[in-house]
């Protein structure tokens, strides 16, 4: 006996049918970038071929812009992994055209096939209908000194390599200097490591090349500093702090093209009429690697806010922030926007109806280390945010306090960043108070519902 045979929706092949879907971008363009030729997909009622394939070559770039005028493109999308996208992503918009850097893994995450050869027909379909957003860049000028700030880091990583290496050719010749001076790469660290590549071994001449506010006398830097001066020793150590020498030269060159930079921003602020409040903590001489120049005064003038005044910014944090976000608050709606494209608020994933996961999003983006460095260094101060980091700290650990300060410090430099205004740190004590008082009303109201009433106990008398 045969089983009759029937048809179910569910077994009927599916048909790919968008003509009832009206596309929001007509106009609209997909680029799959590479690293040697870039794919372009354009509407096809525009040309005799929608899919022509570009070099990388620069005037490759200019033909490819020319063409998408010739087919009255207006907007593009292009999809891009490492570096490869910068240079046509400034020609297009250069040349007027809408420039949307669309993220691999939003595209992979939308239903549909694809080959390889069909990305950019893939993207400039997706594009068209509206199901795709750019990623988030700051205007042009905010790009410039992001470069700039971005070169500056790798330098400082670099220099940062050969103060280890300097430090291994000390240990290795037992010369503990690291453990009479806090940084050997401070006065009289470097004035000392001078005198022994210039030849001296005396450790009471080396000892007496101390600075006059150094804490340990010069006998316990003269002990510190008797050591094996092996010759191929000394050769490493002469040879890592010559290219210290070359990676500090290279920094201050940095710093003024940083410097000329900033002076080319116009002014939020009259600094004749609204001048810069003082610091918390007024210094003489720029400490670790904050750069010679007057940095805090031209961040001041470029926001129109004093953000070093919040409590764990200070100048290097506040100007990788901002070359990261740029000075225009309205690319973000509101603080949640901000804080989400940080990545420091939760990112509760539900399902059926239950919050299955609250982690953040692992992000990876300069201003959100930014804003978890300066956690940590409010961590340590005596204000509202100390307090808030210390009390998260003992209760969920020290990575969940990071996160919660750094989100907390997020939404503080938002509200200053689309506002303005001056922060008033409100203290310790007042923030403990605030906290208490929380603590009572939470009792309260856990008291009546079970129908008790807080009375509070009178304070007992004390005999003297």
């Amino acid at each position: 006996m045969k089983t009759p045979k029937f048809k179910s929706r569910f077994h009927q092949p599916r048909t790919n049918d968008t003509s009832d879907l009206r596309p929001i971008n007509p106009n609209a363009a997909g680029i799959d970038i590479g690293s040697e030729s870039h794919w372009v997909s354009v509407p096809k009622d525009r040309t005799s071929e929608s899919v022509r394939r570009f070099g990388c070559y620069t005037a490759d770039l200019y033909a490819l812009a020319d063409w998408l005028a010739e087919c009255r493109v207006e907007t593009v999308a292009m999809e891009s992994t490492g570096v490869y996208w910068i240079a046509l992503f400034q020609i297009l918009e250069t040349r007027g055209f809408e420039v949307k850097l669309v993220n691999a893994h939003h595209v992979k995450t939308l239903p549909g096939r694809k080959t390889d050869i069909l990305d950019c027909q893939w993207l400039q379909q997706l594009h068209s209908y509206g199901l795709l957003s750019g990623s988030f860049r700051p205007e042009d000028q905010i790009c410039v000194l992001r470069s700039y700030i971005r070169h500056r880091d790798s330098l400082i990583k670099s220099a940062c390599v050969h103060i280890q290496r300097m430090q291994k050719a000390l240990t290795q010749m037992n010369v503990q200097l690291h453990k009479v001076v806090s940084d050997i790469t401070g006065t009289t660290g470097m004035a000392i490591i001078r005198g022994i590549i210039a030849g001296e071994r005396d450790p009471q001449i080396l000892a007496a090349k101390k600075h006059y506010r150094a804490k340990r006398s010069e006998a316990e830097i003269a002990a510190a500093l008797n050591g094996d001066y092996r010759s191929e020793h000394v050769f490493a150590l002469q040879q890592e702090l010559q290219l210290y020498d070359v990676y500090q030269t290279q920094i201050a060159a940095c710093d003024r093209q940083i410097q000329e930079c900033l002076a080319q921003f116009s002014d939020k602020v009259n600094l004749d009429e609204s001048p810069l409040p003082q610091p918390k903590h007024p210094r003489h001489k720029p400490q670790g690697n904050e750069p010679a120049f007057d940095l805090r005064t031209h961040l001041y003038r470029i926001s129109g806010v004093d953000f070093t005044a919040i409590d764990g910014l200070g100048v290097l944090t506040v100007q990788t922030i901002i070359s990261e976000v740029g000075l225009d608050p309205s690319r973000f709606p509101t603080v949640k926007h901000f804080t989400s494209w940080l990545g420091l608020c939760p990112s509760n994933r539900i399902t059926g109806g239950k919050v299955k996961s609250s982690k953040t999003r692992l992000v990876v983006n300069p201003a959100t280390n930014a804003f978890r460095m300066a956690a940590q260094t409010a961590g340590k101060s005596n204000s509202a945010l100390g307090a808030f980091y210390r009390r998260l700290r003992s209760r969920l650990g020290t990575p969940k306090a990071i996160t919660a300060t750094a989100h907390k410090l997020a939404r503080i430099f938002y509200r200053l960043w689309t506002s303005g205004g001056n922060y008033q740190d409100p203290g310790m004590d007042y923030y403990e108070q605030r906290y208490q008082q929380r603590v009572i009303n939470n009792l309260q109201k856990k008291a009546l519902a079970f129908g008790f009433e807080l009375v509070p106990q009178p304070e007992a008398n004390t005999v003297s």
